[in-house]
């Protein structure tokens, strides 16, 4: 075996168990909003509890993930390629340093004024009583992206090291966390018992990834120095990294600020319908391109732009044919999704209604989110942080004019259009801009889609024979059964299983290699993840 193939095995091993760990988190993730719906609906606490993490988010996303991001993978990675590990280590050790202290300052100036920042910058059109408790809640939050950004650290460091099994797992503890709170605490603490939840997760996720940097020999030490090896190169690359982190989540800030305007239950329903429109996100995209990146920049390193080339080429193409039909899906059984998952307790068929209808009008920005994470990170790879950039402020841009213009029409629909097509533009800006550094080979991405168009257009017109029989059949209202469970699984998977049988009788190849590979894992699936994981 060469040495290019056993890089390929390692990476489709790694690939292996990431790929099962991001869809165990997923599911982990989908079971807590299900809890969490259970509990607490669309209500205006909800609404209140979902404003009050935008602010610890974007601090989050800016001060910390920011820094150890993929400004920081590039360099670390290369200093460890070069085998200098403790100058890597010195560099990580100053980074956090400078992270943590500014995180310290943002988070004074958050607990001045949250009520402010609440009320005129996040949700304004929220109740006197909600944005209090918003802002009450924010405070609170505050202590979640202090332990989120070490673990973001710990999770940079192990996966420049090719370590993507702790990193994979901290989701799991994050999630249980607040699995916990929801059940534990807010029956009698409310929202609050969930934010508790929240915080206790997130130092799950910290201790586990730190558990496992320490194995490797990696210590905390204190560091101001300025002159330390390759942090001039991070902070060059920073800059425009925390500007697109920022664009990212002033998207989220523009709905959020006018779905409060809107009335009571908005925010709350596009937040349940985000979360479940990013669940194939996750488990597909943000999987692969976790896994990809560290390689992506190994071969830029090395010059090695024809396999570089190759692995995007075959990764777009296998993102577009997984993400086409969730689109698809979501666009027609929305109404069964929510309500066979969601409609329990204090989840009523209006918030049924509200979030199946945020769903359906995010549905067609899938594939846009999905080629924009693996365009970002090619992109960072060749160490260009100014073209995600310049894509992200033009889809912010973007966002906020078709919000401002679509909300009057479509109400909260409009604004979920109104993401879904500002990251299309997004996608389109980015990919311009990265075409000039690697060639896409959009033809042979587009002859791929055309030999999928048979299946496509069977999975099309199976979801939209089936949509109204479906939702009819899982309607809540009319008894909850085993029965309904069955029939939503049995029609998804059945629809599914048309769209890859047709592909493969049409030899689609890129379906007909994942074809392959799947019937490979599930032969002994259970050895190879273990084995995967153990590293053998």
């Amino acid at each position: 075996m060469t040495v290019e193939q056993q890089k390929r095995q390692h990476l489709a091993r790694a690939t292996l168990v990431v790929a099962a760990l991001f869809v165990a988190s997923r599911l982990l993730g989908l079971l807590r909003d299900i809890l969490i719906a259970a509990r607490f609906g669309t209500s205006p606490d909800y609404d209140a509890y979902v404003a009050a993490f935008r602010i610890p988010d974007l601090i989050f996303l800016v001060v910390m993930s920011g820094a150890f991001g993929s400004a920081f993978i590039p360099v670390y990675a290369e200093l460890l390629t070069k085998g200098q590990r403790h100058s890597a280590w010195r560099l990580a050790n100053t980074l956090l340093s400078m992270t943590v202290a500014m995180f310290l300052l943002a988070s004074l100036t958050v607990l001045i004024t949250a009520d402010s920042l609440i009320g005129s910058l996040v949700a304004p059109g929220l109740s006197p009583e909600s944005r209090a408790l918003a802002a009450d809640l924010t405070r609170l939050l505050m202590l979640s992206p202090l332990c989120l950004g070490i673990g973001a650290a710990a999770k940079a460091m192990l996966e420049s090291e090719s370590r993507f099994t702790e990193p994979a797992v901290a989701p799991l503890l994050y999630n249980l966390g607040i699995i916990a709170g929801t059940v534990a605490l807010a029956p009698f603490a409310g929202v609050y018992g969930l934010a508790i939840g929240v915080i206790v997760g997130a130092a799950g996720y910290a201790a586990l990834q730190l558990w496992a940097l320490y194995r490797t020999g990696w210590q905390f030490r204190l560091s101001f120095d300025r002159s330390v090896t390759g942090l001039r190169d991070v902070l060059s690359l920073l800059g425009p990294r925390l500007l697109a982190q920022a664009a990212m989540q002033a998207n989220l800030l523009i709905t959020t600020n006018l779905a409060s305007r809107i009335g009571h239950q908005y925010i709350a329903s596009l937040q349940y319908a985000y979360q479940i429109f990013l669940l194939p996100h996750g488990i597909f995209a943000l999987s692969v391109a976790t896994v990809l990146f560290p390689t992506l920049t190994r071969y830029r390193s090395a010059g090695d732009y024809h396999q570089l080339q190759q692995t995007v080429g075959q990764t777009l193409r296998v993102l577009v044919l997984i993400t086409i039909p969730m689109t698809v899906l979501f666009g027609g059984f929305s109404r069964s999704i929510v309500q066979t998952l969601f409609q329990f307790g204090t989840f009523t068929a209006t918030s049924t209604y509200l979030v199946s209808e945020a769903l359906r009008w995010f549905a067609p920005g899938l594939l846009a989110y999905a080629i924009v994470e693996l365009l970002t990170r090619l992109s960072y790879a060749f160490k260009d942080s100014r073209s995600p950039v310049i894509a992200a402020l033009v889809a912010v841009g973007t966002n906020l004019v078709l919000s401002l213009t679509l909300i009057g029409v479509l109400g909260h629909r409009g604004l979920a259009l109104s993401l879904a097509l500002a990251t299309t533009v997004e996608m389109g800006v980015l990919g311009l801009l990265v075409h000039r550094r690697v060639r896409l080979n959009l033809s042979e991405t587009l002859r791929g889609l055309a030999r999928a168009l048979p299946a496509l257009a069977t999975l099309t017109i199976a979801t939209l024979w089936f949509a109204t029989p479906l939702a009819l059949a899982t309607d809540p209202t009319r008894g909850r059964s085993f029965a309904q469970f069955f029939a939503f699984g049995y029609t998804v998977a059945a629809v599914l299983a048309a769209y890859v049988l047709i592909a493969l009788v049409f030899g689609q190849p890129d379906i007909t290699r994942l074809a392959a590979t799947f019937k490979r894992m599930l032969r002994r699936p259970m050895r190879q993840i273990v084995a995967a994981i153990l590293g053998r």
